[in-house]
C-alpha cells in the first residue's frame, strides 16, 4: 500500500515548437511526456539504472523529498539501481565529488527542510571545458541520466546539458524548485518550496500587523523575496490583506 504512490503513467504532448525548437534541435524530435501518479502498477521490473542528483541555487522546503521520491522509485523499479548525489551543487558535477544515496543516509533527512543531504550552490556550467567535465564525470559513473533540482536558471543549465548529453545517451531531467512560484506553466501548477515559503512569511506579517494595530505608532514596511515576479508578495497579500502591496510589474 505505501508503494502505491510510487507508480507513474506517463502520457504522450506535443512536440516541441517555436524558439524553443530552434535553441534545441537534438531535443526537438522527442515527445515530451506528461507524467502522473497512478495507483497500479504499469510496468514490470525495469534494468538497472544508475543517475545522479544535483541541488542547485538557494534551498526550498522538499528537496529532501524529491531525492527521497527519486531514491525510492529507482529501487522499486530495480533494486539494484543505484543514486549518487553530486556535492555542493552543480560544482560537484564538474568536479566529479559525489556520494551514493543508501537508505540510511536519506533515512536521516527524510521529511526535513534544507538541501543538507548533498549541500548546494550557485555555479553554473557555462564553458566548453565545463561541460566536458560534467560529461566526463557522469560516464565515469556510468549515469544513464542526471536530475537537476534547481530554479529557473538551473533547468536552463539543466536544457543545455541534455542537449550536449544526447549523443552520448544520458538523459537529463530539470526538477522545479524554487520558493520564487516564477517557474510555472500547463504541466506544473506551482514549484515546490513556494507554498511553504509564503505560509511562513505571512505568519510573520500577521504577527507585525497585530503588533502594528496595537501600538498605532508606526508605519512598517516588509521587503520579501521573490525576484521580479512578485509572485510570493501577493500570495502573502491575499492571505494577510495588508494596506499596500507594491507588485513587479513582469
Amino acid at each position: 500500500k505505501d508503494q502505491m504512490a510510487y507508480y507513474l503513467e506517463i502520457q504522450d504532448l506535443p512536440p516541441l515548437s517555436g524558439p524553443l525548437a530552434r535553441r534545441f534541435p537534438l531535443l526537438t524530435p522527442l515527445r515530451p511526456s506528461l507524467i502522473r501518479p497512478s495507483s497500479r502498477p504499469n510496468y514490470g521490473k525495469r534494468k538497472k539504472l544508475n543517475v545522479g542528483v544535483v541541488l542547485s541555487g538557494g534551498p526550498a522546503a522538499g528537496g529532501h523529498n524529491v531525492i527521497s521520491g527519486l531514491f525510492h522509485h529507482l529501487k522499486l523499479l530495480n533494486s539494484s539501481s543505484q543514486l549518487f548525489g553530486f556535492i555542493g551543487g552543480p560544482k560537484g558535477i564538474m568536479t566529479c565529488n559525489f556520494t551514493e544515496i543508501t537508505a540510511p543516509k536519506l533515512a536521516k533527512f527524510q521529511n526535513q527542510g534544507g538541501f543538507d543531504i548533498i549541500s548546494t550552490g550557485r555555479d553554473k556550467i557555462e564553458s566548453p571545458q565545463d561541460f566536458a567535465n560534467a560529461l566526463d564525470a557522469c560516464k565515469s559513473l556510468a549515469l544513464d541520466g542526471l536530475v537537476v533540482i534547481g530554479g529557473d536558471d538551473s533547468n536552463t543549465n539543466a536544457a543545455l546539458l541534455a542537449e550536449y548529453f544526447y549523443e552520448h545517451n544520458i538523459c537529463v531531467i530539470g526538477c522545479p524548485k524554487t520558493i520564487d512560484g516564477d517557474l510555472k506553466n500547463e504541466q506544473v501548477p506551482c514549484s515546490f518550496g513556494f507554498d511553504t515559503a509564503t505560509k511562513v512569511y505571512s505568519e510573520l506579517i500577521g504577527n507585525i500587523m497585530s503588533d502594528a494595530k496595537s501600538s498605532s505608532k508606526y508605519y512598517h514596511f516588509i521587503r520579501l523575496m521573490g525576484r521580479s515576479a512578485s509572485h510570493i508578495a501577493l500570495e502573502c497579500a491575499l492571505a494577510t490583506r495588508p494596506n499596500v502591496v507594491i507588485i513587479g510589474g513582469t
